[in-house]
């Protein structure tokens, strides 16, 4: 054995004999908070934050635990953004457009009137500009954001009376989530921008004439059912609906490598598993809302071409008002003509052959 071998075995000796061991560092755990915009009760959009923080504690073994909040818990559920921009929490859970009063440019990253599928909207996300664009855009309110979850194609809600014609449209309160707001009030509708949880008290009341909500599984939950009898289809101010994470850019700057591509990863997860969820539980909720006697009516042809047009409308104005809408959508509508030439020709005739046949 060569003297240096010698030392060697030597030094490790005289430490195990003193009894001591060679000092290790052990890495801090990371905390975070998320604020959530929804409620417990409803397990699919609420649940998509709790996917994210199991995921996150799974992959880092434990070193990055996330506790999620819901809304009203640590703040407002229209108070998120706030809340993640001044840091008083590292991330919220919640959709885009809620905040479009903020800025109209929100929207595009959630839901527009007349946008695209939850299939097309993720590719815009992930393979087009859509992800670069919208962290430019969120850059200005110290936010990074991250893909949330989707709901896909949602209902058009819940009304005390039957809508015929765009007319019925006229004086209609009418709670709609965020943007759709817009348009609602150039057809001469009051759009009310009511939290899920006060949805059934203020629908009940009479507060507002119609509203909704997201889709079958949770407007079940919700009861909306129980206090308007028309259920109407297509939502057409939501195609699909992209939720997203927001995360301060300190508190993601202040992470390692590793601990971001964990974040990534999560993110990924917690959207395809909403988008799963809402897909397999939609189905079975619709059954029984149709057995409790709910009447599920498409909106006229009228109903749909006048919110086209007054939507079409809306966007010109924002083309020449906002020059980060103007940006942003440019982009995305020329993504959605592409993807709609694409579906035309694959997707859509085969779920349109596919919906006339018996199984």
């Amino acid at each position: 054995m060569d003297r240096r071998s010698i030392l060697k075995n030597a030094g490790i000796a005289g430490v195990l004999a003193a009894g001591a061991a060679p000092a290790v560092h052990a890495q801090p755990v990371v905390r975070w908070r998320i604020a959530s915009s929804f409620p417990k009760s409803l397990d699919t959009i609420y649940g998509s934050a709790e996917v994210f923080a199991r995921a996150v504690k799974e992959m880092s073994g434990g070193k990055f635990e996330v506790s999620v909040h819901a809304a009203g818990e640590l703040m407002p559920a229209f108070g998120v953004v706030d809340g993640v921009q001044n840091g008083t929490v590292e991330a919220a859970h919640t959709a885009p457009y809620y905040f479009f009063g903020k800025n109209e440019a929100f929207a595009i990253g959630g839901a527009i009137p007349f946008g695209m599928n939850s299939r097309q909207l993720t590719a815009w996300m992930v393979d087009g500009n859509g992800r670069k664009l919208m962290r430019e855009f969120y850059a200005k309110y110290n936010i990074v954001n991250f893909l949330g979850g989707n709901t896909g194609a949602q209902m058009g809600g819940w009304f005390r009376k039957e809508v015929k014609s765009p007319a019925d449209i006229s004086g209609l309160k009418f709670r709609v989530g965020g943007f759709a707001g817009r348009v609602i009030e150039r057809m001469g509708g009051v759009p009310q921008n009511i939290p899920a949880g006060e949805i059934y008290q203020s629908l009940e009341k009479g507060t507002i004439d119609a509203a909704e909500w997201i889709g079958p599984y949770d407007d079940l939950k919700l009861g909306l059912n129980k206090v308007a009898p028309f259920y109407y289809y297509p939502g057409w101010w939501e195609g699909s609906l992209n939720l997203e994470f927001y995360v301060n850019q300190k508190a993601l700057a202040a992470l390692t490598a590793e601990q971001r591509a964990i974040v990534e990863a999560a993110t990924h997860e917690a959207h395809v598993v909403t988008q799963a969820r809402y897909d397999a539980r939609n189905p079975g909720a619709l059954k029984q809302l149709v057995a409790a006697k709910a009447r599920v009516l498409p909106f006229p042809q009228t109903v749909m071409d006048a919110s086209f047009k007054a939507t079409m409308e809306l966007y010109g104005e924002l083309e020449k008002s906002n020059p980060e809408w103007k940006k942003i959508y440019a982009d995305y509508r020329n993504f959605q003509r592409d993807q709609i030439l694409w579906f035309r020709f694959a997707e859509s005739r085969f779920d349109n052959y596919m919906a006339t046949q018996k199984l």
